[in-house]
């Protein structure tokens, strides 16, 4: 079945309705060119349903845990769509960072993200063994931008909370070319603040699984008692 999303037409088939779409207005930004394939939206997750199931055009695999080679190799082994795997950098850094790194890498990993706390020779060690970008997560002003370059960052991704666009906006002034990805926020408004304050592709927070269930056993719900109404008035 065909139907157009952004004037593209698009075709889906009858058990792929149900999927977690990105904010349209995310196709705004430029893009991020990583070896050859341009990337707009990054879905932020590590459901492996949701990332089977979403129009995002690559994911970014971080979690509040010890990065794990298992779950790097669990998330590539279904996603359809490129993945950028978490590291480590804040407990796990040095040499485990790297090695993880090299097997991100060994998976088809088409990036690696390093935690802001991530020391610089951690960072070195990890360009030393890969030949796909690091990315390194900033998360505020303050953060010396420029020692992180030097040491091997190819790519920023600034999670400010609501500071976010201005921080965009305040390494933009500085860097003018470096290829920055950013949190959005929950609204349309507040990813195209981020996209014109500077940021060339924008990272997604979805709904839990949880809440998809939610919505899914109400729209259930809600059938059965238009099917017992409609039956009781026959």
């Amino acid at each position: 079945m065909a139907r157009y999303k952004n004037n593209i037409p698009s075709v889906i088939t009858d058990l792929r309705h149900d999927t977690v779409d990105v904010p349209s207005v995310i196709t705004k930004c430029s893009g991020i060119n990583i070896n050859g394939r341009k990337l707009k939206s990054f879905i932020f997750t590590t459901d492996i349903s949701i990332i089977c199931n979403t129009d995002a055009d690559a994911v970014i695999a971080v979690y509040p845990f010890t990065p794990h080679p298992a779950i790097i190799q669990a998330i590539s082994s279904v996603a359809s769509i490129p993945v950028i795997a978490g590291v480590g950098g804040g407990l796990t850094h040095g040499i485990r960072s790297a090695n993880i790194s090299l097997f991100a890498e060994s998976l088809g990993a088409i990036s690696v993200v390093v935690n802001a706390p991530t020391p610089l020779e951690t960072i070195q060690q990890i360009n030393d063994v890969i030949d796909i970008p690091i990315v390194i997560t900033i998360v505020s002003e303050y953060t010396d931008i420029q020692e992180k370059l030097d040491a091997g960052v190819d790519i920023l991704n600034v999670s400010g909370g609501p500071k976010t666009a201005a921080i965009v906006r305040s390494i933009r002034k500085t860097h003018p070319n470096i290829p920055i990805i950013a949190t959005g926020g929950p609204t349309d408004e507040s990813i195209l603040e981020t996209i014109e304050a500077g940021a060339n592709a924008i990272t997604y927070s979805p709904p839990s699984n949880g809440e998809l269930f939610k919505r899914k056993m109400d729209k259930y719900r809600k059938q059965e008692e238009n099917n017992y109404i409609e039956e009781e008035n026959q």
